[in-house]
């Protein structure tokens, strides 16, 4: 058992070096307590040796002055702590993550820290379980999809919904849905598929976090003429919140102070035109209640020129909503 502990030596210093920082070194005496703490006896001479090879190998270890003697710390690792941070915050936020799956995932990403960093990321943690999904088969489900694309498959599961009790019930009377798997794309917080639905001949949408007991079957994919001809970064600029519409070629008016709206959500390259009263924006958009209700919340910034049906559906969806509050 010694004699495997001795031939481990330099993993466990490259261990012990991933722990540190410049406010954290460690000197060559710590090491060799550490690792006698390990049942390995080293020498400052093999350790020091060690340190070496490592630098030689690509690990970016400097010095420090602890005291008399120099300490040694990682100066620089894969992740920056502003990257680690950045991380956190978006497995935090991220409503396609149950609790337990979302604590599970940050203790792996301190582990890419130092340990002071580490403890850092740990103070930082405002953990809330508001909005989060109760799901826990949810890797299993994003591993079951990118399998199914990968082998051209279709797949088959079962899709649930809230009832009026909070409870979780499945539709269609737990009938599984067949679709042919092309994409998932992250959108407001939560993890969606984008499918090909070939008994009614088009694409649909659905959350991930809301998928269970999925099965990869032995039919090919179909729909994949349709897909071709998509490009999905600005598919899903047009569908807002991910609900699908018939798409239409949309004008709007909009006051000056909205064209950062405007940009967030159709990106760089959407066509504006400058005029007296602020802006036209010419874009592609998915027509659904969704739009309506986004064109809304702007408050009389953004309005509807054209075409006219786009235009008589959204004040109807004011009208349903105004009867709705009368």
């Amino acid at each position: 058992m010694k004699r495997e502990n001795q031939k481990c030596k330099i993993l466990i210093i490259r261990d012990l070096l991933l722990e540190t920082d410049e406010q954290h070194p460690l000197t060559v005496q710590d090491l060799i307590e550490k690792l006698r703490e390990r049942g390995i006896e080293a020498e400052r001479k093999s350790v020091t040796d060690d340190l070496l090879t490592l630098s030689d190998y690509g690990m970016d270890i400097e010095s420090v002055a602890v005291g008399k003697r120099k300490g040694y710390y990682l100066a620089s690792r894969t992740f920056e702590p502003a990257e680690l941070k950045m991380l956190v915050d978006s497995v935090q936020a991220a409503k396609f993550l149950s609790p337990k799956k979302t604590m599970r995932l940050i203790k792996k990403l301190a582990t890419l820290s130092s340990r002071g960093e580490a403890a850092l990321l740990k103070r930082q943690l405002y953990l809330s379980d508001r909005g989060k999904t109760e799901n826990e088969s949810i890797f299993y489900n994003i591993d079951a999809i990118h399998g199914a694309i990968a082998e051209d498959r279709e797949i088959t599961f079962v899709y649930w919904q809230y009832d009026l009790g909070k409870k979780r019930v499945p539709r269609k009377n737990g009938a599984r849905y067949r679709v042919s798997p092309f994409a998932l794309v992250w959108d407001d917080e939560f993890y969606y598929l984008i499918a090909y639905d070939a008994a009614d001949e088009r694409i649909k949408h659905y959350r991930v976090d809301k998928m269970n007991r999925i099965t990869i079957g032995e039919t090919e994919r179909q729909g994949k003429d349709v897909f071709s001809k998509i490009d999905m970064s600005a598919y899903t600029s047009r569908n807002f919140s991910m609900f699908a519409g018939e798409e239409a070629d949309v004008v709007l008016d909009c006051d000056e102070s909205v064209i950062g709206v405007i940009v967030d959500r159709f990106g760089t390259d959407v066509s504006v035109h400058p005029n007296e009263a602020g802006f036209t924006a010419f874009v592609r958009v998915a027509v659904s209640e969704q739009f309506f209700g986004w064109i809304a919340a702007l408050g009389g910034a953004v309005r509807i020129r054209s075409p006219k049906p786009v235009r008589d559906g959204f004040i109807a969806h004011l009208d349903r909503v105004r009867s709705a509050h009368e």
